[in-house]
Order: structure tokens, then sequence, then C-alpha cells
């Protein structure tokens, strides 16, 4: 991401702009982008016009649009960003509060309005026009006849390529149905890792299996890369990491991110790092379950008694409706880092994003046991019952 312009006032009040360059930009905008807000970018509109004789024929023009946002639509597969809203400035083609859906494009800029700039906002936007941040991982989790290929980003695990094979079972004294599938198996994700990673940024490749069905799918794509002299792959052979995985589903890929040879080898990715957090969390609920919380109700009190050491929060809380709730999410990530916390913002379409979800999005691991809060807690509830 590029950040043209930054105008923001004493009040928070003000506008950037902002270029999309990449794909994952688009996602990054999707979180800045909210209801309310004013958005100005270049789009096509249909203009009906009649000739002096009296036909009436349409042309597509492109023109600049400023809207009031009422709906916002990512489709995360093909990383695209539709925005509607109102028309509220003067426009030659466009009335004024005339409907209109302007899709945002990479290398295209936008200007994005807000009567409030709030800290996590401003923080995305620093962290997207940061190079640093783009530290790239591929993954390739499979198991005998099914494999996913993920594009991990910083903000996204994408699957880009499902591989399904139906492998028959090894017979008795003929072995020759089983191998052929499992050769044709092998085949195709080699084709998906060659269409899909883009060796020029990806940094790491994981490849993860239970058994042994890495080192076999590993030893065949390598042998078959020196038979047809591919130097894509024989030249980005170290990039390639060989870890466990307990099955070939998209899920099993945070097992691999958890992996310690993982870990010390992606040390500057943030995927890395938010599935490490989520880690710890869980182990200090299995061991020290008064000093790891989840919930709004609960985190905040424990911020209260300044007890938060890491804040655990989804970035799809900052994408309430609601604007008193997007508030208080806000208000709780400013209060943890005024008392020295650490905050781990995860992203909705991570896989470690989508298990903080199941734990309501907003989890804390303590500083110091705070038994009494749970003990509240449970009378809450009860008294609720």
């Amino acid at each position: 991401m590029k950040l043209v312009r930054k105008d923001i006032e004493k009040d928070n009040a003000g506008q950037v702009t902002l270029v999309p360059e990449e794909p994952e930009d688009m996602w990054h905008t999707f979180n800045l982008v909210q209801v309310g807000d004013s958005l100005r970018a270049s789009t096509i509109r249909k203009v009906q016009t009649e000739s002096s004789t009296g036909s009436v024929g349409s042309n597509r023009v492109r023109t600049t649009l400023t809207l009031c946002v009422e709906a916002i639509d990512f489709d995360s597969q093909a990383c695209q960003l539709r925005v509607k809203g109102t028309n509220i400035q003067e426009n030659e083609y466009v009335k004024m509060g005339a409907y209109h859906t302007i899709e945002l494009e990479p290398n295209r800029q936008f200007t994005l309005a807000k009567k409030q700039w709030d800290s996590v906002v401003l923080e995305r936007i620093e962290q997207a026009c940061d190079p640093a941040w783009s530290a790239d991982v591929a993954a390739v989790v499979m198991q005998e006849g099914l494999a996913h290929v993920c594009l991990v980003t910083p903000s996204m695990t994408l699957t880009r390529a499902k591989v399904e094979v139906n492998i028959p079972r090894k017979r008795k004294g003929n072995c020759s149905q089983h191998d052929r599938a499992l050769e044709r198996f092998y085949e195709q994700v080699v084709q998906a890792i060659q269409r899909h990673i883009n060796f020029e940024v990806v940094k790491c490749v994981l490849v993860a299996s239970p058994g042994f069905v890495r080192e076999q799918f590993c030893d065949y794509m390598f042998q078959q890369a020196v038979k047809t002299d591919n130097k894509v792959l024989l030249e980005n052979r170290s990039k390639f990491l060989q870890v466990h995985a307990s099955s070939g589903h998209k899920y099993s890929l945070k097992e691999a991110l958890c992996d310690p040879t993982v870990a010390s080898r992606l040390s500057d990715a943030k995927a890395a790092g938010e599935v490490k957090a989520l880690d710890d969390f869980y182990k200090m609920l299995q061991h020290e379950p008064d000093r790891a919380f989840y919930g709004l109700k609960q985190v905040e009190r424990a911020n209260e008694a300044l007890a938060i050491d890491t804040l655990l929060i989804s970035d799809e809380l900052f994408r309430h409706q609601d604007v008193a709730t997007r508030s208080r999410y806000v208000r709780l990530v400013d209060s943890v880092k005024e008392n020295a916390g650490t905050v781990r913002i995860f992203s909705s379409l991570h896989v470690s994003g989508e298990q903080l979800g199941q734990l309501t999005g907003v989890a804390a691991i303590l500083r110091f046991p705070v038994p009494e809060l749970s003990d509240q807690e449970d009378d809450s509830s009860s008294e609720e019952d």
C-alpha cells in the first residue's frame, strides 16, 4: 500500500489518500472503510445520451465520485472490494443523492475521509504501508489423496488450490493402481505449486502432512524437477520446509505454523507471531486458567485491574456496524497499550483469527492471576439463569 497524502486534524477528523498495490491491500482497505465514511475514487458510469435526431444511446464514461458509504462487500478469493453509497458531491454524470457502486482496484488511488480516525485504523495504515510486513509464506497441507495449497500473508490465509484424487488401497501382491494414483496426485500438487506460488515473493514453503507423505512428495517433486530441468523448483529447493501436520485439511496449518522449526524460520512474519500468541493463550488456559480470560466483559475487568500482558483481538470486531460497540473495542486496545501491554490484532481470514473468533474474538493473557474475576462472572451468569 502506498500512502499519497495524510491530512488528519487534532480532533482526529480528516482524510487519507492511498494506492493499493497488491491483492492483500484490498483486505487492508476493507478494514479501513466503514459505513458513514466518505470515499472518493475513480469509477465507470453508464450514461445515456440523446442525439439531435432524438435517438437514445448509452456510453460508459470514467468519472470521479464521492460517496457516503452505506455498504461494503469484500470477495476474499478474488481480493475485490465493492463499496456502495450515495453521491454527495456535484458531478456532471451522477445526480446528488444517486446510488452508485465503486469497485476499488489495485494501482488506482482513492481518498477516504472520516469524522473520527481511531488508533486501530491509523495503525493498520502504518502496517499496510510498511514493506517489512509483507513476509509471505506458502504452505502445502496434505495427506494421501488430499492437498491444500495456501498463501499465508500477514493478514490472510488464502486457499489457492485444493487437490483431491481417489487413491485405491494397496492390494496383496499388486500395488500398481495405488502407486499410479499416488503419482497422479503428486503431479497435480506440483502443478498447483507452480501455478499459485510466486517464488520471487515467498520466503518459505511449508510442506505439512501426517506420516511420510511430505517426504515422499518432496522426493517425487525434486526427482521430476531434475528430469524435466525445472529451474524454478531446483533454484528454490532451500525454501521448502517439511513439518508434521495431523491431516491435509486447512485447519492443520495452525499445527505447522506452531512447529518450533517453522517459528524460528519465520520469526519476522506476523502470521507466526499470531499463532504463537494463540498457542500461549491455550497453554495458559490449560495450566493457569486464572491468567487466561476471553469474552469482552471478563477481558475489560482484567484490564481495569491492570492485569493484561497480551491482548488478542480479531479485526472483525472493528468492523462492527454499531459505532459505540466499535469504540468500546478501540478503547480497550488503547488502554492495554497505555498500561504497557502487548496488543495482537488477528485477521479473521487467517486460520488463527478463525480460532480466536470461536472464543468471542477477544482474549487476554494476564500478568498475574485474578481469580475473583472468574467468580464474579460465575455469579452474574447464575443470576441471569
